[in-house]
């Protein structure tokens, strides 16, 4: 099927180099300065874009609502996850002063949106993109009033079944079909790499024909790298300041060293793909002319001598007639005398 691609500042999803994006996410606790130095650190690395997470507490949680496992591993169990959201809503000048900021260093800003007024918030902003998180693929009262805003989607499919994925595109699609690409994703913080099922992308790239890519919460740069290679159009990874940050995402999260180390290894795997096109390259030229073999003449042979098998050796350098002509040149008659080990070239043969 033909995946169809689709323009982020002048980039286009789907074909050419993969969109890299810093998921800052919730890494700044609250603190609009580490949320600064978040687009900073995103910028230093070479992504192409950095992502936030805007919520509603009150519109997205439950007062009872459990932390899930991660989170009590990370934060503790102590408090509920309403109260630990909480701490880490940003409010709509802080997501005017990062835009700004991110803008300012040359990067596109986003965010993911879970709830309508959120979703307009971020409109409002003027922002390029929305992402659509893996807990709301079936939240589809908000699918639909993200795709009615008619910008680009990007859609992350973390525990859902591909029929749960069908019927949010197709959501999408009916309420205004924005460009889409769909992100394959597992949600556990870390993955384990055994669950990484980097084949999914190819079933969602042929299902849906949009770009793929995918949203990466394993621990280390491989799996992300595997995925380019795969040809993720898309590469979201968590950022952070420091591993050991209190907070729920932290530890899944690249340090800036290893963020820089991820984007400098998908622009190298992208200059390695190529085109397909099986062919001799420029840097093989010397090494194909000395490697190769050709016809020469197995000792000193007269002018007008007949040559047979036995007067033909096969030898480097591979300048001269190829070993695949061998039988071509049996039988034939030579126009001027050859010393041993000299080339033969078709000039050297009678008609």
């Amino acid at each position: 099927m033909t995946v169809s691609p689709f323009l982020i500042r002048g980039r286009e999803l789907g074909r050419g180099p993969a969109f890299v994006i810093a998921e800052a996410g919730v890494n700044h606790n609250g603190d609009l300065d580490l949320a600064r130095r978040l687009v900073d650190a995103a910028a230093a690395a070479g992504a192409d874009a950095v992502k936030f997470q805007t919520f509603r507490t009150d519109a997205l949680v439950s007062a009872a609502a459990p932390k899930a496992r991660y989170q009590v591993e990370t934060t503790g169990g102590g408090e509920s996850q309403q109260a630990m959201l909480a701490r880490l809503e940003l409010g709509w000048d802080a997501h005017a002063t990062l835009r700004d900021h991110a803008a300012a260093r040359g990067l596109v800003f986003f965010s993911t949106p879970f709830d309508e007024a959120s979703a307009d918030l971020l409109g409002e902003l003027g922002v390029e993109l929305f992402k659509v998180p893996s807990g709301e693929v079936t939240n589809l009262p908000l699918l639909r009033h993200v795709a009615a805003k008619g910008r680009p989607v990007l859609l992350s499919t973390g525990m859902s079944t591909l029929d749960e994925v069908a019927t949010a595109v197709e959501t999408i699609r009916a309420a205004g079909d924005p460009p889409l690409a769909i992100l394959h994703c597992v949600s556990a913080y870390p993955a384990p790499v055994e669950d990484t099922n980097l084949r999914a992308m190819d079933t969602l790239r042929t299902r849906f024909g949009r770009p793929v890519g995918l949203s990466d919460h394993s621990l280390g740069i491989e799996i992300a790298l595997a995925a380019v290679a795969r040809g993720a159009a898309v590469l979201e990874k968590h950022l952070t300041l420091d591993r050991g940050l209190p907070g729920p995402d932290h530890r899944a999260s690249l340090e800036p060293t290893d963020f820089i180390a991820l984007v400098r290894g998908i622009r190298t795997i992208e200059r390695a793909l190529g085109d397909g096109d099986k062919r001799p390259m420029p840097s093989e030229v010397d090494t194909r002319a000395v490697a190769r073999r050709s016809l020469v003449a197995a000792r000193r042979l007269p002018a007008g001598h007949r040559l047979t098998r036995a007067d033909i050796a096969i030898k480097r350098p591979g300048t001269g007639i190829a070993p695949g002509d061998l039988d071509a040149v049996v039988g034939r008659t030579l126009a001027r005398a050859l010393g041993a080990d000299e080339l033969l070239d078709w000039s050297a043969l009678r008609p």
